[in-house]
């Protein structure tokens, strides 16, 4: 069974944005990556090519394999800044209304700029998925 491709790595979270060639969204993920470093009081870590993730957490994947993935994070990908709020967002209706444009899927949010947003209603909803995840996780291992 082939390895999967999103796996911490050592390169460096500050280099990746710093290559982001449009620099509004350079600026918006510069501003995300002291968001979550603030928020989760995690270090930055490079997962895959192309994702900023803080912390860790393993489940049991499709294959039935366990499988590690960032608690939370981001990505500036080609149409959207993609932020991943592993609970999803159906528990906090109250943090996703007044938040502003965004879509989601699953546990994705995807904003087209920062300044669509309201920046406290983001960090709230960042930190309650952190949070969420946190607690969720390690509850299970000491189960």
């Amino acid at each position: 069974m082939a390895e999967l491709k999103t796996q911490p790595t050592d390169a460096d979270p500050s280099a990746f944005i710093a290559a982001v060639p449009d620099p509004k969204k350079r600026a918006d993920c510069e501003t995300l990556l002291t968001l979550f470093t603030e928020v989760t009081g995690e270090p930055p870590v490079m997962w895959g090519p192309s994702i900023v993730g803080y912390g860790r957490y393993t489940y049991i994947n499709t294959t039935k394999k366990p499988a590690d993935w960032p608690l939370t994070g981001f990505s500036p990908r080609a149409a959207n800044l993609t932020l991943y709020i592993m609970p999803g967002f159906a528990e906090r209706p109250d943090l996703m209304d007044g938040l502003g444009k965004y879509k989601t899927s699953v546990s994705c949010l995807y904003l087209k700029s920062l300044k669509d947003v309201d920046t406290d209603r983001l960090r709230a909803l960042i930190r309650w998925g952190y949070e969420a995840m946190k607690a969720r996780y390690t509850l299970d291992c000491k189960m």
